[in-house]
């Protein structure tokens, strides 16, 4: 573990108490939770953005394949 010092307000600071108590962790083991809640959030959003960024940037060539998906992929496996 890397020792580290932060400065809060005392609402936060109080809340920060709370949720230790009513979690009955250390406010440290808080702190490290919630970031790595944080964290996993940040990397699912950029995921999440990364594939929406890539959504509708391919052309199937059909402009109806979302209604007739069968029949297109029975014609790109060539089951017609």
């Amino acid at each position: 573990m890397i020792r580290t010092q932060i400065s809060m307000s005392e609402e936060q600071a109080d809340a920060l108490r709370r949720l230790a108590v009513a979690r009955g962790i250390s406010q440290a083991a808080v702190m490290r939770d919630l970031l790595d809640e944080v964290v996993e959030r940040d990397i699912r959003s950029r995921r999440i953005e990364s594939v929406r960024r890539s959504l509708g940037g391919f052309s199937s060539g059909h402009s109806d394949t979302s209604v007739n998906h069968d029949e297109v992929l029975a014609e790109i496996y060539g089951e017609r």
